[in-house]
């Protein structure tokens, strides 16, 4: 990654976050799902991850995005958005921006309206 314009100590918390998720994932499901995260320079996604359904589509994992955190240097905030079923994502605009990125992890995680993990 470039010279990314956030902090990178947020950028370990949201490591140690998605390390956590898979963490506290049973051992039963471990194989089946795993979170991962994507990084760029202004914005970080987070993706749930499966294995093919069928071996005829190859070995590769599903990635599909869940949330993306976009940083805002100027204002030095975080913003979360959601995803659609378009795969297009659009400002969660039930949380307030924050310069403290675990309040929107923390949004993520209790996923008040179901829209992040179902």
């Amino acid at each position: 990654m470039t010279n990314p314009s956030y902090r990178e100590t947020d950028l370990a918390r949201v490591r140690r976050w998605v390390a956590r998720k898979n963490d506290e994932m049973p051992s039963t499901v471990r194989d089946e799902v795993r979170i991962e995260l994507d990084e760029d320079p202004r914005s970080l996604t987070i993706l749930e991850c499966r294995p093919p359904r069928r071996k005829e589509l190859g070995p590769e994992w599903t990635r599909f995005p869940i949330a993306r955190l976009r940083y805002t240097k100027s204002r030095r905030v975080w913003e979360l958005f959601w995803r659609d079923k378009n795969l297009k994502f659009h400002l969660f605009d039930l949380a307030k921006p924050s310069g403290n990125i675990e309040t929107l992890l923390a949004e993520i995680d209790s996923d008040p309206t179901g829209i992040f993990w179902g």
